[in-house]
């Protein structure tokens, strides 16, 4: 569709998710994109069009710097904006509609601006399509096709672990309530939940450590430490997917590893700052 309509002159395409239905899931904003954006530079038509995005999905800065990242020219995120105004209506906030509509948009833009400081990049047009990204947790499949180029270092899913949390995600969105204005699960995807993602660093292992610290208490140290391993064992962490390749033969003797007592004396707390400015 998005050749025949270059050819017949459009140059501004729009890739919408306001169809979306019961019967009807969303493509994932960033695939959409990305998997237009990387059609075109094969068909050599890029450069003719711009890509518009109009998604209930992209809503905070990371999402923004990485749908630039990969290609799309304009966003149009409708449900922030609908849900800033469901808020208002509410009494949640305390402003008009243009007023916080134009706060949150100045706010989303000076966090890419900031997104793209970071990298020595000042302008958007350097920073859009440039992919300066690390894939985490796709397959190679996923990135060759949708995601050229980027560097990925680990494998992960496929096209149908997406599509099945896509579902899982529409479901739960479209599924019979009791109540009619029952809010949606909050995910816990930047707050601990009890029933949400699952933390590294929760009640329980925030306790243990203060605990530990304040008390002086080495056992509580010593749970604490055991708690934050097990969950890495448990897929919390890259590192829990991965165990050390040890060949007793090629182990050191114990009375030639320096210890710890020794380690900890060489530590400075300003060790990076003294290290950018140093002769070394």
């Amino acid at each position: 569709a998005a050749d025949s309509a270059i050819s017949e002159g459009v140059n501004i395409l729009i890739l919408s998710d306001r169809g979306v239905g019961e019967s009807h899931a969303p493509i994932p904003a960033l695939l959409a994109v990305a998997g237009l954006h990387h059609h075109l530079i094969g068909r050599g038509t890029r450069t003719k069009v711009s890509i518009v995005l109009e998604s209930g999905e992209p809503r905070e800065v990371h999402h923004f710097a990485v749908l630039l990242g990969y290609g799309v020219d304009v966003v149009n995120p409708y449900l922030a904006i609908d849900t800033i105004a469901a808020m208002i209506d509410s009494g949640e906030l305390a402003d008009d509609y243009d007023s916080a509509v134009a706060k949150y948009l100045k706010a989303s833009i000076k966090g890419v601006v900031k997104t793209m400081s970071k990298m020595g990049i000042s302008t958007v047009a350097s920073y859009r399509g440039a992919q300066i990204f690390e894939c985490v947790g796709l397959n190679r499949q996923v990135v060759d096709k949708y995601f050229c180029r980027t560097a990925s270092r680990v494998e992960g899913i496929g096209l149908n672990v997406i599509s099945q949390e896509v579902k899982i995600r529409h479901d739960d969105a479209f599924k019979p309530r009791e109540v009619e204005n029952e809010a949606l699960d909050a995910g816990g995807l930047y707050q601990w939940r009890a029933d949400g993602e699952r933390h590294l660093f929760n009640p329980q292992s925030i306790h243990l450590l203060q605990q530990a610290t304040r008390l002086g208490d080495y056992d509580l140290f010593t749970s604490y430490s055991e708690l934050i391993d097990n969950q890495s064992r448990d897929f919390y962490t890259l590192r829990g997917l991965m165990e050390f390749k040890f060949d007793p033969a090629d182990a050191i003797p114990l009375e030639e590893v320096e210890p710890a007592s020794e380690i900890a004396k060489r530590f400075k707390t300003g060790a990076m700052s003294y290290g950018s400015i140093s002769k070394e």
